[in-house]
């Protein structure tokens, strides 16, 4: 008898269970006409429990913030704001919803208010430099941002993975400027931290841009000597240490998946699928004519030869 393949989780919230519930309720549905009414406690309670209870864990924070504004329809920040004027979770919410449509009326605002409202937490400086971003600004304006959330957490895999976005080329960066951040940043970090994959996302980066613009010349990328330096850094300084997961690793365990697939190292992503199982993130997968296919075929493979 065939067993069936379990179904593949491509999700935002990747394994944050609570999280996860939160959206299915709250979904554009039906249920949110008129905003809740009827309902015994405000259509925004849930979302103002699961910020409260996420404390100080500005890494969980910043996630949870960036996918609830990105899933949620923006009237439910919006009555939040409209019930507790001065609510900072309410107002981090907003910043993040406005700084997610781009250039839109008062998106920068909103972020330096919810800063303001926040003076400890990096979110609100991780919203306006996704805003910078998305307004095409200089480096050095992005720059003094990203500066002002890693005061506030120096290791930040949200800060580092967002600048490493505006110094990419097929951002407002270049590919020099983009190289020499990850790996300053990586050789800097301490060891368990998750950035040490950040010389390997800068790489996938740059294998987009290259397949972009030179399509048959992008497969060198991972044979190079140094391709293999930093893959082996973070197996070492990240997937293989005693590190708590965080709150994107399942967005990192599919990088670094996608990497030893294409330095032909499957021995090494054997375990790295393992952990990932039915997770697969959309990005860097997308970049592939298949993704899905492509994800299970090497997943299924090399799980199975662990197995087996």
């Amino acid at each position: 008898m065939l067993r069936r393949r379990p179904s593949l989780l491509i999700r935002p919230s990747l394994d944050d269970e609570t999280l996860h519930e939160i959206l299915t309720d709250l979904r554009p549905a039906g249920q949110l006409h008129g905003l809740g009414a009827g309902r015994s406690r405000p259509l925004w309670q849930p979302v103002a429990d699961l910020l409260h209870t996420t404390g100080r864990d500005w890494d969980r924070r910043a996630h949870r913030l960036s996918v609830l504004a990105s899933r949620l329809p923006a009237a439910v920040a919006e009555r939040w704001i409209a019930d507790r004027p001065d609510d900072g979770d309410a107002l981090a919410l907003h910043a993040f919803t406005l700084a997610g449509r781009g250039p839109a009326a008062g998106a920068e605002r909103a972020c330096l208010r919810a800063a303001r409202a926040c003076p400890d937490d990096p979110a609100p400086w991780l919203a306006l430099l996704a805003l910078r971003y998305a307004c095409g600004a200089p480096v050095r304006d992005a720059v003094a941002v990203w500066t002002e959330a890693v005061t506030r957490a120096p290791w930040h895999r949200g800060a580092y993975h967002g600048m490493l976005r505006h110094l990419s080329p097929r951002g407002h960066g270049t590919v020099p400027d983009m190289l020499d951040f990850a790996r300053h940043s990586a050789a800097r970090a301490p060891y368990g931290s998750p950035l040490a994959l950040l010389p390997v996302a800068a790489r996938v980066e740059l294998l987009a841009h290259r397949e972009r613009h030179t399509p048959l010349g992008a497969g060198g990328l991972w044979n190079e000597p140094r391709a293999a330096q930093e893959i082996d850094a973070a197996l070492d300084g990240w997937f293989r240490t005693a590190a708590a997961p965080h709150a994107e690793a399942l967005a990192d365990l599919n990088i670094l998946a996608f990497a030893l697939v294409r330095a032909h190292r499957p021995e090494d992503a054997g375990p790295v699928f393992e952990r990932i199982g039915r997770h697969m993130t959309p990005h860097p997968w997308n970049m592939l004519p298949d993704p899905r296919r492509t994800f299970l075929y090497w997943r299924d493979r090399l799980v199975g030869r662990r197995r087996g």
